[in-house]
């Protein structure tokens, strides 16, 4: 975790928040289920609270303090749109995503509800999308949770991603339209299931044919980088394809802090009201 990530996609991981909550077959082996009690064994302060949900508001200006350019996975170890996460705390993660615009930001939810809300009161303030340099990703494991691809469109975004991971099964005609990119991985860990190579190549060719950029992360198998990443002799290396949108003027600048300072003060005034997430 940090400015120097395994994780074969990004660069370095940002978690502002901690812990999360199993919702569907995807999170049935969840890797930072597993490491938050080592974590807080090893006396870490975030992971004081276990995995249950928590916010930090020591992190969010961590990626300011990074000068050089990364992609930023943020919350490896949560999720932003999380039934408990308040939309104060969400606007100041994006507050500092904007500020730190250098960076390219990839964020992944189970949860596109929210983030649907969160768009819209974005776009509201703004009077623009989320920028090209905020990524907006959803997490897709079996055929019961494509819908979340449909929740995904809806975002009011430049640049859409799905993680196909871990992938459990084939799934049957997907729909990509407005998508930019395809992360596709088999589960790692001690209780990992299988991945089919039938699987893996009907996806890519479906993302081939509706032209989506395809990263394969890995086979998996007890520890993720096992099975390698190579298939019929191929590795898998795009990402997508990026107009980068830069404050070009102090002024804008200024315009887009004060926009998410109102928008602030309008969520705590009304609290957003999300519909039940559960099964999503």
């Amino acid at each position: 975790m940090g400015d120097n990530s395994a994780i074969e996609w990004t660069n370095a991981t940002w978690n502002p928040t901690t812990g999360c909550t199993k919702i569907s077959q995807g999170c049935k082996n969840c890797y930072a289920a597993r490491l938050s009690p080592k974590l807080k064994r090893w006396g870490i302060k975030k992971y004081k609270n276990n995995f249950e949900f928590t916010q930090h508001e020591s992190e969010l200006g961590l990626p300011l303090k990074w000068k050089n350019s990364k992609k930023i996975f943020v919350n490896s170890m949560s999720d932003l749109f999380h039934e408990e996460a308040e939309m104060s705390f969400i606007e100041k993660c994006f507050m500092t995503m904007i500020s730190a615009d250098w960076h390219n930001y990839q964020i992944l939810t189970k949860r596109p509800q929210k983030m649907v809300e969160f768009s819209r009161l974005f776009y509201k303030f703004f009077g623009f999308p989320i920028p090209p340099y905020i990524w907006m990703g959803v997490s897709v494991e079996n055929n019961d949770t494509l819908l979340r691809i449909d929740h995904l469109r809806k975002v009011k975004c430049h640049t859409r991603f799905i993680s196909f991971e871990p992938l459990l099964e084939k799934l049957d005609c997907v729909n990509l339209k407005n998508i930019d990119w395809a992360i596709i991985g088999g589960e790692s860990g001690p209780n990992y299931r299988n991945i089919e190579e039938e699987w893996i190549l009907d996806l890519i060719k479906q993302c081939k044919k509706q032209q989506v950029r395809v990263f394969f992360k890995q086979w998996g198998g007890p520890r993720p980088k096992s099975g390698g990443r190579v298939i019929r002799g191929k590795t898998y290396d795009q990402f997508p394809k990026l107009n980068s949108l830069k404050v070009a003027h102090q002024k804008k600048f200024e315009k887009l802090k004060e926009g998410l300072l109102l928008l602030q003060k309008e969520t705590i005034s009304k609290p957003l009201k999300v519909s039940s997430l559960i099964n999503i």
